[in-house]
């Protein structure tokens, strides 16, 4: 027993022979760890119902940590023999430093993926915050690094450091810039991944699908893609129409053109054929009722002019207000309002300004669109004309 244990002493006394057996146990280690235990591991966390281990898969975080294994058994042998160049040591120990590293970015990787996968972040974007701590990481992961490369403290790297504070706040301005901006987008709440926002200076107008450190991307509605630096974009103005999507109610405003030599008093007939549209009869039935009183207590059948009288503008203005009301696709519990702007050279605007119930973009154009069809298709049942500018047709089929 104490001839093997003498031999056995022996071997390891001679570096190459235990150098060769290093490299032996590192590739065996390597081999294990590699094949047969990631796939055991693997296999293990596949049949689980915790989504974030598939994550841990998929981003390589096993793969990443299973190089550190072989490198760390490399190391520990190598102890046993001092006959090695120093350098040989610090290298491994550097390669393990790197290995760590590498693990740990993609470990904060995988948070980041399961947190973009959950509820929470369509309130709090945490990109930004996890890229900070990667790039503190990295600068320290760094500087152990090559302190241990070059067999010194990382303490006296750490103290040189001090005297290109101000080559360093040049070299990460914008980074620092970024970051105090990304923490006033989440302090604030100024805008999330999947909000619409609107920035014209930068030509951008649609979702936004990325909030990084240093750029937001945003999709435009013609499925392109505009990266804004993110401090450029808190230092400029835009529009965020989350309001309006939270409101539940998206804003019609559009006016009808009336040509103002359509617009007159109604007679009779005109009076007898609006009653029987039935959104509006009983308010023709109240008006004709309160006018006739009116007129007969002042007196004053002989002339329009001189007593009160319908007319159709006021009545078809009615006949809008009434058809939106009866309209399931209006919000009844927001801003209503059908009026008159100024006479302008293209005639009498009257105005529709509702909010449909439904912010869906195609859903909302469809909505404003159909409304429209039927008030436009109906201001001949008022004897009224839309202003429209004369055309070549106009022109051509006018009788001289």
């Amino acid at each position: 027993m104490n001839e093997f244990i003498e031999k056995f002493n022996i071997f390891f006394q001679n570096q190459y022979l235990l150098l060769v057996l290093i490299i032996f146990l590192g590739i065996l280690s390597y081999t294990f760890s590699r094949y047969l235990l990631l796939n055991w591991i693997f296999k293990i966390f596949r049949k689980t119902s915790n989504s974030f281990d598939d994550i841990l898969i998929k981003t390589g975080f096993f793969d990443r940590l299973s190089y550190a294994i072989p490198i760390v058994i490399v190391y520990v042998f190598m102890d046993y023999s001092s006959d090695y160049p120093p350098i040989l040591y610090r290298t491994v120990l550097s390669l393990i430093i790197l290995a760590v590293i590498s693990s740990v970015n993609a470990f904060i990787n995988s948070v980041n993926e399961f947190y973009s996968n959950s509820n929470l972040s369509k309130r709090l974007s945490i990109k930004s915050y996890l890229q900070v701590v990667k790039l503190i990481i990295n600068i320290l992961g760094i500087i152990i690094f090559i302190a241990s490369l070059i067999g010194k403290s990382p303490v006296y790297l750490l103290s040189g450091i001090g005297a290109l504070t101000a080559v360093l706040m040049l070299i990460f301005k914008d980074t620092i810039l970024s970051f105090i901006s990304s923490v006033q987008i989440t302090s604030n709440d100024l805008f999330k991944v999947g909000d619409w926002v609107e920035a014209p200076q930068f030509n951008a107008d649609g979702d936004v699908i990325d909030i990084a450190l240093h750029t937001i991307k945003i999709q435009n509605w013609d499925k392109t893609i505009t990266v804004i630096p993110t401090h450029k974009l808190i230092d400029s103005s835009f529009k965020n129409w989350r309001g309006m999507s939270d409101s539940g109610g998206r804003r019609i405003k559009r006016a009808i053109h009336i040509d103002m030599n359509s617009i007159k008093f109604c007679d009779e007939a005109m009076i007898s054929r609006f009653s029987k549209i039935d959104i509006i009869s009983e308010y023709i039935d109240y008006k004709r009722k309160d006018i006739e009183k009116y007129n007969q207590s002042k007196n004053c059948n002989n002339s329009l002019l001189n007593g009160r009288a319908l007319t159709n503008i006021g009545t078809y203005r009615k006949y809008i207000s009434s058809y939106l009301e009866n309209n399931s696709n209006i919000n009844k519990g927001m801003t209503f309002l059908v009026r008159q702007l100024s006479p302008n050279s293209n005639g009498l605007p009257l105005e529709i300004y509702v909010f449909s119930n439904d912010t869906d973009w195609i859903k909302y154009e469809q909505i404003q669109s159909d409304i429209f069809d039927h008030l436009v298709a109906s201001v001949k049942q008022f004897d009224l004309v839309l202003f429209q500018n004369p055309t070549g047709n106009d022109f051509k089929n006018r009788k001289i």
